[in-house]
């Protein structure tokens, strides 16, 4: 597993990126003086981690990052990019949107994690193998449990559909769970527990869609915490996580049966 530490050369040019994006959001006018004021606040918590005792750091930066990914903080207006459009005949209508407080949370933590050094001995065949597993394994429990059903399609905005997954969801929920949690959790508790303990949480976070459906997602944690620890790549539980995604979409009723 990849131990992270800070780098020698603590570069701030990293920070460009989430700082660019709140300025595009303010002139956009989707972001408002507050939602700006607390971004700048975000980014600069960040980047002065290494000046932060580490338990401070991370129990603030857990706490804004999840604030930040659920929309609980104030002045950020998401931009609809969609009419509200049925993929599916037994689930509600999709509309495709901008989170900019969810980008936000994942380019932040980008640019913290740009800047860790990293130790890995990955074992690709171990991380291949737990990813071909979690593919085949977190559809087929979504159908056992009745929460999607067989559906194929290729929806006619799914190129923009993946922009957004990918920028909005998957970068900031395997930062945020995968790459400062749960390498957190690890450190302190051992594989076992924090992988385990990583995909609880990750399931949890995911209730209220329905309790089943945090059953599902825990289990998707679960092999993307694995994909990573095996493989010491973050790229690779995220590309995972969208694969999984991209199945949900591609073959399963979407979002969900009802909901």
């Amino acid at each position: 597993m990849k131990q992270l530490t800070h780098g020698s050369e603590y570069s701030f040019r990293y920070w460009a990126l989430p700082l660019t994006w709140l300025a595009i959001g303010g002139a956009l006018g989707q972001i408002s003086f507050i939602g700006l004021l607390l971004g700048c606040l975000f980014v600069l918590w960040l980047a002065c981690s290494p000046r932060i005792a580490p338990w401070l750091w991370r129990s603030v930066t857990l706490l804004s990052s999840l604030m930040l990914a659920a929309h609980l903080l104030p002045g950020f207006t998401p931009l609809p990019l969609s009419e509200p459009l049925a993929w599916s005949p037994d689930a509600r209508p999709v509309l495709l949107r901008l989170s900019w407080d969810k980008v936000l949370t994942g380019l932040g933590l980008l640019a913290w994690w740009f800047q860790q050094s990293t130790r890995a001995a990955p074992h690709w065949k171990a991380a291949l193998l737990v990813s071909l597993l979690t593919l085949l394994l977190v559809p087929l429990a979504a159908l056992g449990l009745g929460l999607v059903g067989w559906q194929p399609k290729w929806p006619d905005q799914l190129a923009l559909w993946l922009v957004l997954n990918l920028g909005g969801a998957v970068l900031a929920e395997e930062l945020l769970f995968r790459g400062l949690l749960q390498t957190w959790l690890v450190q302190r508790l051992g594989p076992l527990l924090g992988i385990g303990l990583t995909a609880l949480l990750f399931g949890a976070a995911h209730w209220p869609f329905s309790p089943l459906f945090a059953a599902v997602a825990m289990l998707a944690g679960l092999g993307y915490g694995l994909a990573f620890h095996f493989s010491g790549r973050l790229w690779l539980a995220m590309l995972l996580h969208l694969a999984v995604n991209l199945c949900h979409v591609l073959l399963l009723t979407y979002p969900l049966r009802g909901v």
